[in-house]
């Protein structure tokens, strides 16, 4: 049940116009004007700091929840200022690139409460071991915070495995109501090719984390069952796009970083092949190109922009960049915006030729101010929030100049 205040926070969006972050006056907050590569001007505007943040949700009254990787659940008001921690929130020991991590909502929160929160485990016997997990729990909130409750296991990396990196462990509510999970390779590389391990896949499952019969590898063993594609190295973002496509990009090692465009079943080729060359630099076994048989990123960048964060972009206030993707980026420290183009794709058959659509990507503009980038979220006003990464990182909103 959602508690009495939080169907009072809640069903305000109902009876007035929503506030939203950055709406009401700030007297403490930082501005500055960032310009972009191509000449654009924004306006951006720090909010709020954070020790090592890692994703943010945003509640259909306007308020939002952050996520730091040591453990601690933020309720922000509509202001952007934080209100108070949640309680019961998974117990987690931040080691490396594991800890809390990402949260979502679902569909129907305004009437159930419910949320999905993923994190990483350390294996009772032996804490060299961790996967990540993902549960559903019951959100209610307070005035200063609030508390989980009703949380319930519903996935986990299979197996553990030693090491502390490449967790993936990003979520997003398909259109049909199921849920995806990002699972990397967790530096194994070998996993994202065998389908007894669920690391190195996208994940498909209901919202009660069961396998769909619908899903490709459906039949096959209990891990297989879940798989809706494979050959993935460490992915940190995914959405969707207006016409229901699955985007996720990832980490490259020593280059080729890519945007992927997920097919159902497909396979995309890690650690077979990639547009760069391992961190020692021997080389893989050849690029995408060398290989058609494996799926072809849409966009690929060397040098890498180490991706983290994504949105498909879908609001008025940026009215010339509805359907464009928002990338942040770690090691380029800035963020991206990548458009998409439908490019007719040409068949010569014995009937005559046949066309059909295929989706090409290509960069349009970055926007630095020297800052690592962990996370970009789209508000309820239409501005694009981003996270900046590590101890004192900042939420920024960005606005267009004037």
């Amino acid at each position: 049940m959602v508690s009495s205040i939080s169907r009072t926070l809640l069903l305000a969006a109902v009876a007035a116009p929503a506030l939203t972050l950055g709406a009401a006056a700030q007297s403490d907050t930082q501005t500055m004007s960032v310009t972009g590569t191509n000449g654009t001007e924004l306006t951006a505007t720090a909010l709020e700091t954070f020790d090592g943040a890692w994703a943010m949700a945003f509640l259909p009254d306007g308020h939002a929840l952050v996520t730091e990787q040591d453990g601690d659940l933020w309720l922000l008001g509509a202001d952007g200022k934080k209100l108070g921690q949640l309680a019961n929130v998974p117990d987690v020991e931040m080691r490396g690139q594991g800890g809390l991590g990402d949260i979502i909502i679902h569909p129907d929160f305004a009437s159930n409460g419910t949320v999905f929160i993923s994190y990483v485990e350390r294996d009772a016997a032996d804490n060299s071991l961790s996967g990540a997990v993902v549960e559903r729990a019951t959100l209610s909130l307070t005035e200063d915070g609030g508390a989980l409750s009703d949380r319930t296991r519903i996935w986990e990396q299979s197996q553990k495995v030693p090491g502390n990196g490449h967790y993936g462990h990003r979520l997003a509510v398909a259109p049909d109501g199921n849920l995806i999970i990002t699972s990397s390779d967790r530096q194994k590389f070998s996993p994202a090719q065998n389908m007894a391990l669920n690391m190195g896949k996208v994940v498909r499952v209901t919202t009660d984390g069961e396998p769909l019969e619908d899903n490709p590898f459906y039949g096959n063993g209990a891990v297989a069952d879940t798989v809706w594609s494979l050959g993935h190295r460490n992915m940190l973002g995914v959405a969707f796009d207006a016409d229901g496509q699955l985007w996720v990009h990832e980490m490259g090692p020593a280059g080729g970083d890519e945007l992927n465009l997920i097919v159902k079943g497909e396979n995309y080729g890690y650690p077979i092949v990639s547009n760069g060359e391992h961190y020692n630099g021997k080389p893989f076994f050849g690029n995408h190109e060398d290989y058609p048989i494996y799926e072809n990123p849409a966009l690929s960048w060397t040098p890498v922009i180490s991706p983290a964060g994504l949105i498909i972009y879908d609001g008025d206030m940026f009215s010339d960049w509805q359907g464009d993707a928002f990338i942040g980026g770690l090691s380029s420290r800035a963020v991206i915006r990548v458009e998409f183009q439908q490019t007719p794709l040409d068949n010569q058959g014995s009937g005559g030729q046949s066309s059909t659509m295929e989706t090409t990507a290509t960069e349009a503009e970055r926007y630095e101010w020297d800052k690592r980038i962990r996370e970009v979220e789209q508000g309820p006003d239409g501005a694009i929030y981003v996270l900046e990464d590590d101890p004192g990182g900042r939420l920024i909103r960005l606005e267009p100049a004037g």
